[in-house]
This record gives structure tokens, sequence and C-alpha cells, in this order.
């Protein structure tokens, strides 16, 4: 393929339903899965379960209430167990990345079908993406059995998140659409909707900033996550991902933030070595740096921008260095470890990029 316009683009099989109320059609899509008894894994959001319970009745063969960040093993196992003693045909996961991670390690096992209804913009909903954390080590791979076979977008159901999260769940999501433009499978069908998905995301989050019930920009940002999450199952990641990885899984730290604050640091990193990549994200964000546009967007967003706001040790910095180069991932530009330390301190104290 000589041609420099060649490329390859795979796109994935699953189904999305998208609007304001769409919450409504779970039953009708659970009649296309072929489904009468599902688990239902969902965060403690009681009004919701009750209305689930009513609106299904006996089509849920139980509720799964323990799903727990990064996915722990023991969990893992768990659900899995529960899933088979109430027999179920299907996987109910309603929630952000915790609920819907648990149904894909459920799926992986069993290769019961999953319908997603997220609630935040973590984007897992729409890839194969799966991960698991045992000893204090989270272990990640592909399958197509554990990609939701529907995600049912509801724009509304994310009236309840909580500012605390709602903010460092899209700077996750943008972080998707960043390192897409630079993947090692990037292609020009997936880097128009990671700048869509920039734009979508960062446009709809800082109006929500300021109106909250504004279901408008709420939609908008759940458009760009949906995006975002296409982006992430098809073209895979670099060191942003890799890193997030690390921190969360093997330090405890909150997912969304942990990627609200390297995201700013890992572009300003590859930066030159990624110049067309940079100059779409600063298009998208109406900036003239695209390092720089990230930490004004997070500031705006009032996420935590420093690691030490989130629970790192800065102690801790050398075995994350260490973590992050044990393997090696694509990257646009090398990096060793002490790249990596570098580029930690500078997260840990929450610099602005220069």
């Amino acid at each position: 393929m000589n041609d420099k316009r060649s490329f390859f683009y795979e796109s994935l099989p699953n189904r999305v339903v998208f609007g304001v109320g769409s919450l409504q059609r779970l039953p009708e899509e659970l009649d296309r899965l072929g489904s009468q008894q599902a688990l239902l894994l969902v965060g403690s959001r009681k009004a919701l379960i009750d209305d689930l319970m009513q609106r299904l009745g006996r089509r849920i063969a139980e509720v799964f209430l323990d799903s727990v960040m990064h996915v722990p093993f023991e969990v893992a196992q768990k659900a899995r167990a529960r899933a088979g003693q109430c027999r179920a045909d299907a996987l109910i996961a309603i929630g952000g990345g915790s609920a819907i991670g648990l149904a894909k390690a459920v799926a992986l096992e069993s290769g019961l079908p999953i319908v997603a209804v997220p609630t935040t913009y973590a984007g897992s909903e729409m890839t194969p993406i799966w991960g698991i954390t045992a000893g204090a080590v989270k272990q990640t791979g592909r399958d197509l059995k554990v990609l939701p076979k529907v995600v049912l977008y509801d724009p509304s159901l994310t009236m309840d998140m909580p500012q605390s999260l709602f903010g460092a769940s899209g700077m996750n999501a943008i972080a998707h659409c960043v390192e897409g433009l630079y993947a090692e499978k990037a292609n020009p069908i997936s880097s128009l909707m990671a700048a869509e998905g920039i734009r979508r995301l960062a446009d709809g989050m800082r109006g929500i900033v300021r109106d909250p019930q504004d279901l408008d920009h709420r939609s908008e940002a759940q458009y760009g996550a949906c995006l975002a999450g296409m982006v992430l199952g098809t073209v895979g990641m670099a060191l942003h991902h890799k890193l997030s990885h690390v921190l969360g899984g093997s330090f405890n730290l909150p997912h969304a933030a942990v990627h609200a604050i390297l995201l700013p640091h890992v572009a300003q990193f590859n930066a030159d070595a990624a110049p067309n990549a940079m100059a779409k994200i600063a298009d998208a964000l109406n900036a003239d740096r695209a390092p720089q546009g990230l930490y004004d967007l997070a500031v705006t967003l009032k996420v935590p921008t420093a690691l030490n706001d989130i629970g790192m040790h800065k102690a801790d910095l050398d075995r994350a260095a260490e973590l992050a180069t044990a393997s090696e991932i694509f990257n646009p530009r090398p990096f060793n470890r002490r790249d990596i330390r570098r580029l930690l301190e500078a997260a840990y104290d929450g610099r602005p990029p220069l």
C-alpha cells in the first residue's frame, strides 16, 4: 500500500440508541437479544433501580450492587458466580466504568450479551477492552465477547452525576480522542470522530458548567463521549492510557481524575512528535496550544490538576515510572524511565504544561 491516503478502518459490531428518554427502550432492546432473565449490575442509585424493577419486573433475575473501581478480581468472581446462580441470559450494566467494566469481566468468562447504559462519559461501553485488577496490577485485554451488544445513551441519566465526577469523566473521554489522533492505528475516519469528539465534549461541558440543568449541553457532551468510545475501541492507545492504568490499578487512584491530571502533561511530552494531532486538538478546543488548552479546560471544569490532590504519594513516583516502562507500548515519541519520572513529577505538582 504505497498510496499515502491508504488506511485500514474496522468498525465494531454494536448498536447505539441515543437520545433523552432512550432508557424507555430497554425492554425492546432486551427483546432483540431474546433475553428473559438479565442480571442487573448498577451503582447504588435506588430511584433508578426501583424504576427499572417496575419497568422490567421478572425480567430482572437479580440485582448486583457491588461494582468497584478498577474491577478487583474478587468482585469479578463474585459477579460471575451470581450470574451463573440466577441463570442470567444477559447483563444490564448501568453506571460508569466500574459497572460496565464489571459486566465485561462477567461476559469475558460467560459470553453473555451486555446492554450498557452509561451514566458518565467513560467510553468503556463502546469498546471490546476489558480490565481486571489483581495483586495491585491491572491487566487489560481485547475480546469482542465483552463489547456491549447495545448501548443506550440517555443524557437525562447524567443529571445526577456529581460535580466532582462530571468534569474528570469528560476529560477521560477527551483523552481517548487525543490519543486516538496519534495512535498507531489512527486513520482518517477515526481522526474525524476524535476531533469532533473533543469539540462536542468541550463545548458541552463548558455549557454544563454555565447551566447544569441544560439537557442540550448534556446531550452534546454525551454524544462526544460516544465518539470518544468509538475511537478508543478501534485504534488503540498510547502512553497516556498506559500511565493512567498504572496509576489507577497499582495505586488505587480514581480513574477519571488520573486521566484529567495526566492528559495535559502527556500532550506536552508528545507535542513535537505529533504536530498534526496537536493542531487538531487545539482547533477543537479553540486554543493556541493543545497542552495548555487541555489544562485550561480542566481548570474550567474544576477538576483536580495535581496527583498530589488525589492521594498519590511522591515517594511512589519512582515505582510508577518503573511500572510504566516495564513493557513496551506504542507512542509517537520514544520514552525512558527518566522521561516518565519527570512527567509524573510535573503532574504530581500540577504545574501548567510549558
